[in-house]
Formats: C-alpha cells, structure tokens, sequence
C-alpha cells in the first residue's frame, strides 16, 4: 500500500527543493501516492488566500505533507502565514528540530540536539489589537498542550535512548505563562526519573547553545522561544539550508525544511536542498519507515565527508549536481 503524501511546494526557492526532495523519494524503496495543494504568498496572489480549504483538507486527509517554503510578506496585515495556519487547523501540537554536526568545515563537532517546541499557541496565537496608540499581544499557554508536549518529550528521550530534558522557559519575569508551562512539565518529568531533568532560562541557553551547545540533549520549550533558539543553534552546524524540521500531530504531520523561501535565488539551481532531504528523513520515520529515513541521513552524511557541497557552504554543486550525489551514495 502506498503511503499519501500531500505536496506544497510554496514559492520561491521552496519549488527547486521540494523538486528536488522528490527526485530522492523516487529512489526509496517505498510507493508514494502524491497529490499536490497550494499554499504561501504565490497563493494568495492568485486565490486571495495564502492557505485555501481544499489545501487544509488535502493535508488532513493525507498520511503525511512534504512542505517546501512559503513568503510571508509583513506588510499586509490581514495575511495569514500558511504554516501556522496548519499547525492550529491539523493541531500539529509539536514541532521537532533536530541539531546535529555535519561533517563540514563549518560545523561545530560532537552537536546533537533535539528541540521540541510547542507548536500550537504562545505568542503565535496571532491575538493582537491596537488601542490608543498601544499594540496588545494574548500570550496563550494552557496546561493541555504543555503537558502532551512534556509527554511526547519524554517519551521520545527514553525511546532514542537520550539522557538529558532541558527545560527552557521565563518563569522569573513571566510568572503565569512560563509558569504554568514550568509547573507541568516538572509534573511530566517526575515520571520519567531515569532522564536527568533540568531548566534554563531562556536568556541564559541563548547564551549557553553558543558557549556549550555539547552539553545539550533534548530541549523543550514554548512557541516563540523555540522558534529563536532552533534558528540559533542552527547556524552552529551550518545554517538554515541544511536544518529540518517536523510538526507532528496525533494523526498526521508535516515536514518542512527550516529556511525561508529566497525568491531572488528561485529557479537558478543553487539552492540547498539539505534541509528538505533530512525532512525527508523526518517524514520516513514517522510513517515507520525508519531504516529508509536512515538511509537518507547516511547518504547526505557521506556525501558531505566525500567533500561535495553546494555553494552556500563554500562547495561548488549546484541543486540537481548535489541532488545526483546524494542519490549516488544512498546505500
């Protein structure tokens, strides 16, 4: 039986990586049965929404969603970023950022980090007005999606054999939110008294993922903070182009590399697509596919220590050169 994947390629570069991210899914041994929504700023150009119906629909109804990247134009207020919108709609509570060193010149070594972020509310609520003069945002955080992400958490640290959660969050200055954040995952974690728990605050780990990021093991925190630190820890290892990422849900989930959509680089065959094969990966382990999400990961692995590289990480492959030696080396 062939597993359903839905298809948003997005705008900008997120076309050539998506198409890239394809060609590699075409030399797994697995069926996939494709079908293709639209989504982001092209989107709304063309439909007056940047999320349609029919597109929440097609990823609901799909096993998983291979996302590419979407614009976000901040300059017109009533838009709705399209990812966002699918988090709340498919209730994708989590949102995992694997940080690991790659065999680049440019990558810190012995890094292994997992953030897991809260992915459903804080301040991505979206909550805010203006009155006189004075723009008001809602912080929401609620114990039921602070207590499943602790779940899940904890859940995969003892499934991957992991030894450490951090928990970050701002409970000394933001005593109801991070608070009530705080008290529950403390909760969670006394369940689980074979993983070392302990916290940071957020301030203190933005300054400590660059002075220790070897330390870390897996980090769990809120909406916002995740967000930051994941971009953060990110640039440790070689940037954007090559971090993946997963929202996961109770039923489905979608897999998107972490990088915006860099329309000026769109169609010119020097995008990254690193990120979107390590999603890839992402979204093999979590239809089951395991040992095919490995392969992935061994292959861009090699394919880096074999010395070839796109130009953003000082090589001289283009997309589809880059995309060919990935293939060459899948094992």
């Amino acid at each position: 039986m062939a597993y359903k994947i839905c298809v948003i390629r997005g705008d900008g570069i997120g076309n050539d990586v998506i198409d890239a991210g394809l060609k590699l899914l075409s030399h797994i041994d697995i069926d996939f049965d494709y079908t293709y929504a639209e989504a982001g700023y092209e989107c709304y150009l063309k439909n007056g929404t940047s999320i349609p119906q029919k597109t929440i629909e097609a990823c609901r109804n799909a096993d998983a969603t291979f996302f590419g990247a979407v614009s976000s134009p901040p300059d017109i207020v009533d838009y709705k970023s399209a990812i966002v919108t699918l988090r709340k709609e498919l209730d994708l509570f989590v949102n995992i950022r694997p940080i690991r060193s790659l065999p680049i010149e440019i990558s810190r070594p012995n890094i292994d980090i997992v953030i897991m972020r809260e992915n459903t509310e804080g301040m991505y609520k979206g909550i805010e007005r203006e009155e006189n003069g004075v723009a008001i945002a809602e912080r929401h955080i609620s114990e039921k999606a602070s207590r499943r992400l602790a779940e899940f958490t904890y859940k995969y640290a003892r499934d991957n054999k992991r030894k450490r959660v951090t928990i970050v969050h701002k409970a000394n200055v933001l005593r109801k939110t991070c608070g009530l954040f705080r008290r529950t995952v403390l909760d969670v974690s006394k369940k689980y008294l074979d993983i070392e728990t302990e916290e940071v605050i957020v301030d203190a780990m933005a300054m400590r993922l660059i002075k220790e990021p070897e330390r870390f093991d897996v980090v769990i925190t809120t909406n916002l903070f995740g967000d930051i630190l994941s971009d953060e820890a990110s640039q440790l290892v070689g940037g954007l182009g090559i971090s993946p990422s997963g929202n996961i849900g109770e039923k489905t989930g979608i897999f998107e590399p972490v990088h915006g959509s860099a329309p000026k680089y769109a169609g010119k065959d020097i995008a990254n697509p690193t990120a979107t094969f390590l999603s890839a990966a992402m979204m093999l382990d979590f239809l089951g596919e395991r040992m095919e999400g490995d392969r992935i990961r061994d292959s861009v692995f090699k394919t880096f220590s074999d010395g070839n590289k796109t130009k953003d990480l000082g090589g001289n492959l283009g997309t589809l050169a880059f995309t060919e030696a990935i293939i060459n080396n899948l094992k």
